[in-house]
């Protein structure tokens, strides 16, 4: 295909009273508008054949094939336009949007109480069985301690440790368990409903999941619950205080069980006997009655049973058994192989005073 391009790029028309060639304002006109068209059309229209149009004056008009450049300014332009037409109904959806959230009723957020922990603080969350009473009863614990229903309570402590791995120690005893968070924390921007509504539903979900592991031949009659509470410590010192006041209240509660249920189950006396028995007796007077009338020395009870359950990450050797197979050999061996991992380790021992904390001290770490 050929085309003619005269001298300027621009159309002329023969003037036959002057003899010459020169260009119209018609013919720029006409030529201004063809390139207009070409721009806002698709496909291009210099995709057609050339053809010949006629002036105003009635001569005809030789148009031009346009250039590779002009190709490629007539592209760029229908791009561009259909990014701009693109862009504006996206910005009319988003604005569309944006109106429907903000509506009439967004003013109740206002009501939503600011319940974000103090920062650089120690964030506890302790959870408590509701009417945990009743609950061993129905389901025949035995007293005064349960071993099943300790080691379930702290299969249950793991399970949340290893979802919110930003717990760095728990502390456990009875149908009681206290999280705590490191300082540094910024999980869920440090809200104190969101600590507590994931720990205590965590919590609850796990003893369902995990109760015919621990008590195979007792069904479990109905869900139980368990309530939350949020404190925020402001340093070490506290924090230790608090896991120490724990564990004290450990000690003492379960010193007046072990002494209140021989007095039940091994005297014969009802439970309101017992409770006046031991009305206004000190722990020295308790050991002495289990000692003197049960033979039973306290400090000989298990250190769950005294102590608690302490949960902290150490690192863990495991010995897994692997088969290892070589190039030159049909049938591969079987190998132990050790590897290291980070677990959630249950610890029964004292951690009032500062042995324990010694023994430990990246939990107390910031930067741990």
């Amino acid at each position: 295909m050929t085309c003619c391009r005269p001298r300027g790029h621009m159309a002329t028309i023969k003037n036959s009273a002057k003899g010459r060639l020169e260009p119209s304002f018609q013919a720029r006109k006409s030529i201004t508008n063809y390139k207009e068209r070409q721009a806002r059309c698709w496909p291009p229209l210099w995709l057609e054949r050339p053809r010949k149009d006629t002036g105003t004056s009635g001569a005809e008009l030789s148009v031009p094939f346009p250039t590779l450049g002009e190709m490629w300014a007539a592209g760029a332009l229908k791009v561009r336009d259909c990014l701009a037409a693109t862009s504006v109904t996206l910005r009319r959806c988003l604005k569309l949007g944006a109106t429907m959230a903000k509506s009439k009723f967004e003013y109740v957020r206002d009501f939503e109480a600011d319940d974000t922990c103090l920062p650089h603080c120690w964030v506890v969350v302790r959870l408590d069985g509701r009417n945990f009473h009743r609950f061993a009863e129905k389901h025949s614990f035995i007293k005064p301690n349960d071993s099943r229903a300790l080691h379930l309570m702290t299969k249950c402590a793991q399970t949340v440790m290893n979802e919110l791995e930003d717990i760095v120690i728990a502390y456990g005893q009875s149908d009681e368990y206290s999280f705590v968070f490191k300082r540094k924390s910024n999980w869920f921007k440090r809200r104190a409903s969101k600590f507590m509504t994931h720990v205590v539903s965590q919590f609850a979900s796990s003893y369902v999941f995990y109760w015919r592991d621990y008590f195979e031949d007792q069904p479990l009659l109905y869900p139980p619950g368990f309530d939350g509470r949020v404190i925020v410590y402001p340093s070490n010192q506290t924090l230790k205080d608090y896991l120490s006041w724990r564990q004290a209240d450990c000690h003492i509660n379960n010193l007046y069980n072990t002494v209140f249920w021989a007095l039940v189950q091994q005297s014969g006396l009802t439970p309101l006997q017992a409770q006046e028995r031991l009305q206004g007796t000190l722990a020295a007077d308790k050991n002495e009655i289990l000692f003197s009338e049960f033979n039973i020395n306290y400090n000989n009870e298990p250190l769950m049973y005294r102590k608690g359950t302490v949960l902290i990450w150490q690192k863990v050797e495991e010995i897994t058994t692997k088969e290892v197979k070589l190039p030159a050999e049909m049938e591969g061996k079987k190998m132990a192989v050790t590897r290291t991992r980070t677990m959630v380790v249950p610890l029964h021992c004292n951690i009032i005073g500062d042995a324990f904390w010694k023994e430990h001290p990246e939990i107390l770490d910031e930067d741990s």
